[in-house]
């Protein structure tokens, strides 16, 4: 081994081995899929080439998570699975042997243990050979039911998973940052507080039954039995043949999936491929921390372009000035992108980011997010702003103490951007249910000096000709834009309460304060202790609630900010949290798309106010289920079927017990 091949691979060990700490130990992404894969590449390259493995290095060891409490050794190994980007290899793997290919789920794996039908253990993967228990979170995470009809010993792995949905909601009502769903379920199973985990909404999903006292051979049978006993599996695809043909069409059908939240709710980062011979599987070697045949982990080839950089865009939002690089257009995955996230200093610095003309080499990461992933030729030197792009105020740089992470920030508190996660909570559907501006397009309006308060939402009408021109948009888009704007000025008083981003007044504390008094006594200028004393007495509400909501009330800043809101809507007072008793004594579970209602949310709301119970799953407490699609065969279709609860069409429930809005009028603003 020559000293060159020995640096390189004490550098790549070291690299790889901090982007997983960080990865998983809910601490951010360092590095994207494609970066880690490459490096990871380089690294087994290097060992083969010099028959040398280095002591840390990530080929022959998985990283570890960072949860508290016990250490625990696994009953059964939890191996890592090979990976490959080409279909071929799929084919070639499965060896003309019937297979299964399901979602590769990105969130945190645990194995969960039951004895004589109850629940013993939940342990995380760790290291794939030790793990840490953390049974005593079990009632925090949906799926992990304390009781199965089930006899004898059943270990089974899964996924934790946070929904996008939940993760927005999350993060907005918080304001805490973190990168993604997978880092929040990461960083949630490290609390200690049972009930703050039960808040993030963790839902864990089994893909595969490791081992069970019953007699059964088949992976897929497997998964149906663990359906028919109360769990929520991965969804997955069975090949009898696996030509190639067919693994392609299968892949095409997930494909077209990744990023509709709506038909894939969950994040992931690939697919599984099973035998459904579970005997055959275990007959596999293990290669590095591979096990050969338990499964092998397909990822999408991600589709590459050459291009020169015009100028890197400061993008000011939240907390941190974000670099963009802006380059000449190119086609990837079907689609014309010049822009791509540079993410910080430090991301630009590792890549070697220059200015105008510098050579870059760029992907769509898993099909749809731009990245830089090399530059081809540095010209000149990356300028760093001194400046706050937004309000103007001085920049300075600040190095992360758990990664050495250099990002830019600008120093004036009261920078409009630094109140992008607010103004994304006023638009969402919970608050002024405007369609059409999302996070990304919020931080390009505040960018370009349009939004800095609350108001300037609704007079973005008079920038309508230029947002129609900008890219992503169009006559069509702005129009609906205006539409959605024109008609939040009409909002109710819970809504527009929550939409104030008010520390700890959720969608739950609005209600009852507005149950309790109207919306014009709660805005009223009061003394803050009076009022915090008025409102400590509602129910539900508190001491810390209420001294929050004055004290928000009583700010000065805040209360000319709502004033100039107020002058933009008509507020309705809310209907009291229970108006009728249509729905009285009653407990419902709603899945699946609703049409008569705008939303689920709407439909549960309705429900509430007639003196009803919305609830997130099916069980001998329920009343009915509510799906528009009676015979599907989802997970709370087939647990009221054998509890024998009835499944009622929207329809159905709108003849018995419900009442819709009707829908506006559209055309064009043009």
């Amino acid at each position: 081994m020559t000293e060159g091949q020995r640096l390189r691979m004490e550098e790549l060990v070291q690299r790889l081995n901090q982007a997983s700490e960080a990865y998983y130990g809910g601490k951010g992404e360092l590095m994207t899929d494609y970066e880690w894969d490459a490096l990871f590449d380089e690294l087994k390259k290097l060992e083969a080439e010099t028959l040398v493995t280095l002591p840390d290095s990530p080929t022959h060891r998985v990283s570890e998570s960072h949860e508290a409490g016990q250490k625990e050794e696994h009953e059964y190994a939890a191996l890592s699975l090979a990976k490959t980007k080409q279909p071929a290899e799929l084919v070639k793997w499965a060896e003309d042997r019937p297979i299964w290919i399901s979602w590769k789920l990105d969130g945190l794996t645990l194995v969960v243990t039951y004895d004589n039908g109850r629940l013993t253990k939940v342990v995380t993967r760790g290291n794939g050979h030790i793990g840490t228990n953390i049974t005593h979170m079990a009632e925090a995470i949906t799926g992990i039911p304390q009781r199965i009809k089930a006899e004898g010993h059943i270990v089974i792995r899964g996924e934790a998973v946070i929904s996008y949905d939940d993760f927005e909601r999350f993060v907005m009502e918080t304001g805490e940052d973190y990168a993604n769903p997978r880092n929040l379920a990461s960083g949630s199973l490290t609390l200690k507080d049972v009930g703050e985990v039960r808040q993030r909404h963790i839902q864990w999903i089994p893909f595969t039954l490791v081992h069970c006292d019953e007699d059964i051979a088949s992976w897929g049978d497997r998964l149906q039995w663990l359906d028919s006993l109360g769990f929520h599996t991965v969804e997955r695809l069975f090949i009898g043949e696996p030509t190639l043909e067919a693994v392609e069409e299968a892949i095409g059908k997930f494909s077209q999936r990744v990023y509709q939240q709506d038909k894939n709710p969950y994040p992931v980062d690939g697919l599984v491929v099973t035998y459904d011979d579970t005997e055959y599987a275990a007959t596999g070697s293990v290669t590095g921390h591979h096990a050969t045949r338990a499964g092998l982990a397909f990822k999408w080839q991600d589709e590459t372009a050459d291009t020169e950089l015009d100028h890197v865009e400061w993008s000011c939002a939240a907390s941190t000035i974000s670099p963009v690089a802006v380059f000449r257009p190119v086609e990837l995955e079907g689609t014309t992108v010049k822009r791509a996230s540079l993410c910080n200093i430090s991301e630009c610095e590792r890549l070697g980011i220059g200015d105008k003309g510098t050579e870059i080499q760029v992907i769509k990461a898993n099909k749809i997010i731009p990245k830089v992933v090399k530059v081809l030729q540095r010209k000149g030197d990356l300028q760093i702003p001194e400046a706050c792009p937004v309000c103007g105020a001085p920049t300075d740089i600040r190095v992360s103490e758990n990664s050495g992470t250099r990002t830019l920030h600008c120093s004036n508190a009261d920078c409009p951007a630094k109140q992008l996660k607010k103004f994304t909570r006023f638009v969402a559907k919970e608050g002024m249910n405007i369609d059409g501006i999302s996070e990304q397009t919020l931080a390009r309006f505040i960018n370009m000096g349009w939004i800095t308060a609350y108001a300037d939402i609704f007079r973005l009408r008079d920038h309508i000709r230029e947002i129609a021109s900008m890219e992503g948009f169009g006559e069509k888009s702005a129009s609906n834009m205006m539409r959605s704007i024109e008609k939040a000025r009409d909002v109710e008083a819970q809504r527009l309460l929550y939409a104030l981003s008010i520390p700890l007044c959720g969608l739950d504390v609005c209600k009852r304060l507005l149950a309790a008094y109207p919306f014009e006594t709660l805005i009223a200028p009061a003394e803050h202790a009076a009022l915090s004393a008025q409102l400590e007495a509602v129910p539900g509400i508190g001491p810390e609630k209420a001294a929050s909501f004055a004290g928000w009330m009583g700010n000065g800043h805040n209360r000319s900010m709502l004033e100039g809101l107020l002058k933009e809507v008509r507020v309705r007072q809310a209907q009291p949290l229970v108006s009728g008793a249509k729905c009285k004594g009653l407990t419902f579970v709603i899945t699946g798309d609703v049409h008569h209602y705008k939303n689920r949310n709407e439909l549960k709301a309705y429900i509430e106010s007639q003196g009803g119970r919305v609830a997130g799953s099916v069980s001998g407490s329920t009343s009915f289920l509510i799906n528009n699609d009676a015979t599907s065969t989802s997970g709370k279709n087939k647990k009221a079927k054998e509890l024998g609860i009835a499944i009622m069409t929207e329809d159905e429930f709108v003849s018995r017990y419900g009442q819709t809005d009707s829908q506006p009028e559209e055309g064009s603003l043009f």
